[in-house]
């Protein structure tokens, strides 16, 4: 398997004795160079001697050489840089780059345990596979691996919110508000909780904001949820009969007239098996509420300091309507339905943190960039099935960033069966699972 290839020589596992090429120079690994994952050779600046002689290059890796040709790389320039081609098999003499240069080639051999612990990896039924392991793995070590895994999430959330950025035309604010929108949908509705932000025009909320009910009509006629079709039938009476429904309805007609506003497809909101406090309608009157408060600006987020000022400034309620209501028309005890505090810290862990890691890339402001960890590690982990899985196998989870590496080591590694990249994974093939004595 090509990929074990890869593994076995960034990491040195070759077979002890003399490593020869095909026609007898010794070679001598120096550097095995940088992992490339993109197109092109696969190590890039690797060091070596060939014969003696020092070279400097890149190298191409093969389950056969006969893939040299197969893959065109006699015809890439991209490749003329190769100085050295390492091969499971050997099946042809001779390889040329595309200026005609032959390349050495080297035929290695994966050590048979590193086959063997890594067929069990791939095949074993317990999940996740390396869980034996983990009690025996040095503390350094893991605080190493969940330390890069926590800045990989961070990257990659940040990478999200440049994309939504660039879609808001450069605004922060607005990329914000989508962030935030995205979150309020639990996962669920996040989706179209993103979507929705995305139609919600703030220049124009921004003209009404000192009045709750149109924000409101804005934010639910923008979710498509003023269509009376998006009121069940069983409902549809008595949200006519109330008044409420109509009265927003008909201040949101307005609205859209006024500045040519396109709500989304009501269809897009899911409900089953969502509890009733996560219900869309409860979700986008906290949102309103939080907007008309003037809680929901970016500006005001970066001036938090602290968690507890976080929590403070995301404490939020259902405009009074919904205080008495899950769907139009159904009547429910009332209830302020206040954003509970467990929810305000997943809205920090998963908008509050990565915006402020995000822009304080954007600024070069290192200060933010530190402001975002030191959130996640002030922070209690995350309660949910992946932190309880890690904590059965062994694993310490303590604070809010062991839970968000914990979380990227499943969704990224983990799911993926990608052991050859995850740290716990090149602990397991140096020495597989313990051997639990009798």
């Amino acid at each position: 398997m090509e990929a074990l290839l890869h593994y076995v020589w960034k990491h040195r596992m070759l077979p002890l004795g003399d490593l020869l090429t095909t026609d007898g120079q010794l070679v001598e690994v120096i550097d095995p160079g940088l992992h490339n994952r993109n197109a092109g050779p696969d190590f890039f600046n690797a060091k070596m001697k060939i014969g003696g002689t020092l070279w400097v290059g890149n190298v191409e890796i093969h389950d056969r050489a006969s893939d040299w040709y197969r893959h065109k790389h006699e015809r890439d320039a991209a490749y003329n840089n190769v100085v050295l081609h390492v091969c499971g098999n050997v099946d042809t003499d001779e390889v040329l780059t595309a200026d005609g240069r032959r390349l050495p080639q080297v035929q290695v051999t994966v050590p048979s345990q590193v086959s063997e612990h890594y067929e069990q990896l791939l095949h074993i039924d317990q999940y996740p596979p390396c869980y034996a392991i983990i009690p025996s793995l040095s503390p350094l070590m893991v605080h190493s691996w969940m330390s890069a895994l926590q800045t990989e999430r961070l990257e990659q959330k940040t990478q999200a919110i440049r994309q939504r950025v660039e879609r808001c035309d450069g605004s922060w604010e607005a990329a914000y508000f989508a962030t935030l929108a995205r979150n309020f949908g639990f996962g669920i509705n996040g989706d179209a909780f993103e979507r929705w932000a995305a139609s919600v025009p703030l220049s124009a909320v921004g003209h009404h904001r000192d009045d709750l009910f149109q924000v409101e009509a804005f934010f639910m006629g923008q979710a498509g949820l003023l269509e009376l079709e998006s009121v069940p039938e069983r409902y549809r009476d008595g949200a006519l009969t109330e008044g409420y429904f109509t009265r927003l309805r008909n201040e949101y007609l307005y609205l859209k007239h006024k500045f040519s506003l396109q709500p989304i497809d009501h269809h897009i909101w899911r409900f089953l098996r969502l509890r009733p406090q996560n219900f869309p309608h409860i979700r986008i009157s906290q949102l309103a509420q939080l907007y008309f408060d003037r809680k929901a600006s970016l500006s005001q987020i970066v001036d938090c300091q602290s968690v507890d000022q976080l929590l403070q400034a995301l404490d939020t309620h259902a405009t009074p309507y919904w205080q008495t209501h899950f769907l139009f028309g159904s009547e429910s005890r009332r209830s302020e339905k206040r954003l509970s505090v467990a929810s305000r810290r997943l809205i920090v862990i998963n908008t509050v943190v990565p915006i402020l890691f995000a822009y304080g890339r954007h600024r070069h402001d290192e200060q933010l960039c530190d402001r975002a960890f030191d959130l996640l590690e002030e922070m209690q982990a995350e309660q949910n099935h992946i932190t309880r899985m890690w904590q059965q196998c062994g694993l310490g989870v303590t604070t809010a960033g062991d839970s968000q590496a914990l979380i990227q080591l499943k969704n990224e590694y983990c799911n993926r069966k990608d052991c050859l990249r995850c740290r716990f994974g090149y602990e397991y093939l140096k020495k597989g699972a313990p051997v639990t004595p009798r």
